[in-house]
């Protein structure tokens, strides 16, 4: 990977943010590992270059919530962000693109919850084994984790024949977007929905020449983590810098 210098100097500070949980648990992405993930509550709501700040400092949104990973024995999680200007779709990617293009339609709209959002996340989250012995999230719990926020907050819905089959969370800074959390439809997994979203969210970003869309955590030895890796050009935050990945054999 490619050292491309320091971080940008900008409005965001720490200071601004309350600790209000910081516990060791089970690592989440990584077995027999432990994590530690302090939640922090922002003071205020933050505006496009505060948004675009702390995406570049490595943190995370988990409703009205920040947390970077600051594990005590392990680096593996590595925020990711793609260069939007230099992004280029590998042959199978455009596969992708016309097969949605050709029958989903494609909205932006303001992040929002009802009995739809709901079905389709947990439909997805079992589908995928992602929700271990939790039960089923409500729409008291679905609100808490993705439409509750202290930033503009957007969701591409995608449908097919005018049923909601997918969702794509995003946070929108100036020059930036955040890809929050997507979930969809097992049914229609023929449509690559996970990628088309992705896709389809750093379409709308070249749109509007933003620099970054961030993809959130990159981890190699996680299978729901690692696919990140076959969108470039792309950089990751390592040792506190952000750096071109140059060669990834599991971008191939």
């Amino acid at each position: 990977m490619r050292d491309v210098g320091p971080r940008r100097t900008s409005a965001f500070d720490d200071a601004t943010l309350v600790v209000v949980q910081d516990n060791l648990q089970p690592c989440p992405y990584l077995p027999d590992t432990i994590a530690r993930m302090p939640l922090q509550w922002p003071r205020r709501t933050y505006l496009g270059p505060d948004v675009d700040a702390f995406l570049e400092a490595g943190y995370r949104r988990s409703g009205a919530f920040l947390y970077r990973t600051q594990c005590p024995t392990c680096q593996a999680c590595e925020p990711t962000r793609v260069l939007v200007e230099d992004f280029q779709p590998r042959a199978s990617q455009r596969r992708v693109l016309r097969r949605g293009d050709k029958s989903l339609d494609v909205q932006v709209v303001p992040a929002t919850v009802d009995d739809r959002h709901v079905e389709l996340f947990n439909l997805h989250r079992n589908a995928r084994d992602l929700s271990s012995d939790l039960e089923d999230i409500d729409q008291l719990s679905y609100r808490a984790f993705l439409v509750d926020t202290f930033c503009r907050t957007v969701e591409f819905q995608f449908a097919y024949e005018g049923q909601l089959v997918a969702v794509a969370v995003a946070d929108l800074g100036e020059r930036a977007m955040s890809a929050v959390y997507t979930y969809y439809d097992p049914a229609f997994s023929r449509y690559s929905l996970g990628t088309y979203a992705i896709l389809k969210q750093l379409e709308w970003c070249q749109q509007r020449q933003h620099e970054y869309l961030y993809l959130g955590l990159y981890v190699a030895e996680n299978r729901h983590l690692n696919y990140k890796s076959g969108f470039r050009l792309q950089q990751r935050l390592v040792d506190g810098r952000w750096r071109t990945v140059e060669d990834d054999p599991a971008a191939t």
